[in-house]
């Protein structure tokens, strides 16, 4: 199906609805910044002519909220929600719906049962099912087996009904494709806004002992992640390793049981804390998608010591971002090899890869591509 996104089919300019996730202020968390850099990419592209719909998610809290899921009615969507999409189809004469969530399969469904000449472009940001699963084998209980089924449901619709299905790998692709019987018709990358501060050379104490990063919410892969790291790797590297994210500081008395490690949590200036490392680890072993934490090292020029998982969509510039490791051992190496590198405070060559693909610019651009905008 082709269909130009700069005029309709009346030689009219069309208008597009942006449906996503209620934007954190700032936005936290890996999804949320590339929620709002989705959004200011597109209202870039389309200005005016952007309608934006924000669910407020909400999560389960009873059994009623599991039983309300199972008619795909998650994340804050609802009948009354769906109705607001219908419209605001109609009042803002919307040809183009994007669906910034693979969760939001019912609103997909319905507005393709209702307008069936609505072009629908839904953006994975994981495949949910698979993301969830991980949370599953995590947590034997009830309710993860129930966020993971109606998440699943929810997903089925969004790769049934959407005109064009946009993933950030060709990992996540495959993986729609075997779950669901359709891959995606594009991939886009993810991409962070630049919070490279513009005085950064400032902010980098020259006389400091350099230490090796870890950045990472608390979800169970970066909690299963680091864990290992420290019980495996950390005692066995010379090296101080500092743990920032938000959530985190919950385990500090589990993570820091090695001599070397410092549990920080959350921090005031992230940008800080990886301009004054000498590089990052991203020891990640399970979950979908892409990983923020390599993409954000990169805008601030440092190296990647990390495992195939975490370069899962990076595998381009897995070589020059990095070194890929699964093993205790291969840790231990990576890192000792890297010790006695004299790298530089701020790399521009790892800062070029960022800027080259995962930065606003080079996200703007992708979306041009598969809106098929002409300008």
């Amino acid at each position: 199906m082709s269909f130009n996104h700069y005029f309709n089919n009346k030689g009219q300019a069309s208008n597009l609805l942006l449906v996503t996730n209620k934007f954190e202020r700032p936005p936290m968390g890996g999804r949320q910044m590339l929620c709002k850099l989705n959004h200011d990419a597109l209202y870039h592209i389309y200005g005016r002519r952007l309608t934006l719909l924000e669910v407020e998610k909400k999560p389960f809290r009873c059994l009623f909220d599991i039983m309300y899921g199972f008619r795909v009615y998650i994340d804050g969507v609802n009948a009354g929600f769906i109705n607001s999409v219908i419209n605001a189809i109609k009042f803002n004469k919307i040809d183009c719906i994007f669906v910034d969530g693979s969760n939001f399969g019912e609103i997909v469904k319905c507005v393709k049962k209702i307008f069936p000449n609505i072009y629908v472009l839904t953006f994975f940001h994981n495949v949910e099912a698979r993301f969830f699963w991980g949370s599953l084998r995590q947590s034997m209980t009830c309710q993860s087996l129930a966020v993971l089924y109606v998440n699943y449901l929810a997903e089925k619709k969004s790769t049934k009904f959407s005109d064009k299905v946009i993933c950030l790998n060709n990992r996540d692709s495959q993986l729609l494709g075997k779950i669901y019987g359709r891959s995606a018709t594009h991939i886009s990358e993810i991409a962070l806004h630049d919070t490279l501060p513009p005085n950064f050379q400032s902010l980098v104490i020259h006389s400091q002992q350099r230490y090796i990063l870890f950045v990472g919410g608390d979800f169970y892969a970066n909690r299963v992640g680091i864990t290992w790291f420290v019980k495996n790797v950390a005692s066995k590297i010379a090296g101080k390793v500092c743990i920032v994210g938000k959530g985190l500081e919950r385990y500090k008395d589990e993570l820091e049981i090695v001599d070397n490690v410092q549990v920080l949590g959350a921090v005031d200036s992230l940008a800080e804390w990886y301009l004054n490392a000498q590089f990052v680890i991203a020891p990640i072993f399970d979950g979908s998608g892409m990983k923020t934490k390599v993409a954000e090292a990169l805008m601030h020029g440092k190296k990647v010591i990390g495992t195939a998982e975490a370069f899962s969509g990076y595998e381009e510039v897995a070589d020059r971002a990095g070194v890929v490791c699964n093993a205790a051992d291969e840790f231990i190496r990576a890192i000792a090899d890297t010790n006695k590198m004299d790298l530089a405070d701020f790399a521009q060559d790892l800062r070029y890869i960022y800027e080259k693909k995962y930065s606003f610019e080079a996200a703007k651009e992708r979306f041009m591509n598969i809106l098929d905008f002409k300008s």
